[in-house]
């Protein structure tokens, strides 16, 4: 090899070596964005952890509430594994009451604010105003919750009767939490 192909494979080693040693780009921050205004987080605040959820939601079938002698399926309570963007996983999400839990033990629980369609088949979109975290770790600051990018989760399509109170069913969801501190 001559002289001049030695040099041009030394700069494209050190190019590629440059290449490798320089961090990934970083993930574009969630955005609001086509979110209904109803459950966009106030101004004042900044997203603190992306989460995806990927679980299950329990319906019992019971009495109609002011509705003498009919019946529905009832919300019970969410359980869900909450994974950061790369799947690792950083906490659960269960209830009741809706509880968000990070790994590192700390926890809160949330008042709605808003819900919105979000479209046919999933539960809606949702946000939420954090309670003082219990602990101290991840979910300390948390100002709100956001539930979006939903797929699944509605009451199920099953018969819901006098003969099947009492009888429960539990249904797949996956949906992002976003949560938000104070800026």
């Amino acid at each position: 090899m001559s002289n001049k192909h030695l040099s041009l494979l030394a700069v494209a080693a050190a190019a590629l070596l440059t290449a490798c040693g320089s961090p990934p780009p970083a993930a574009p921050m969630f955005s609001q964005d086509g979110l209904p205004d109803t459950v966009r987080v106030p101004a004042g605040n900044r997203v603190a952890m992306e989460t995806v959820g990927s679980g299950d939601i329990t319906y019992e079938c019971r009495d109609k509430a002011n509705t003498p002698g009919a019946t529905e399926w009832v919300f019970v309570g969410p359980n869900a594994v909450l994974n950061d963007r790369s799947g690792r996983q950083v906490g659960k999400y269960y209830g009741p009451p809706a509880t968000w839990e990070s790994m590192d033990g700390s926890k809160v629980t949330a008042t709605q604010l808003a819900v919105a369609p979000a479209g046919a088949g999933n539960i809606p979109y949702q946000l939420v105003k954090a309670n003082p975290a219990m602990g101290s770790g991840a979910m300390t600051g948390v100002t709100h919750i956001q539930r979006v990018a939903i797929k699944g989760g509605v009451a199920p399509a099953t018969v819901c009767d006098a003969a099947s109170k009492g009888k429960k069913e539990i249904v797949k969801y996956q949906a992002d939490y976003i949560f938000w501190k104070a800026m």
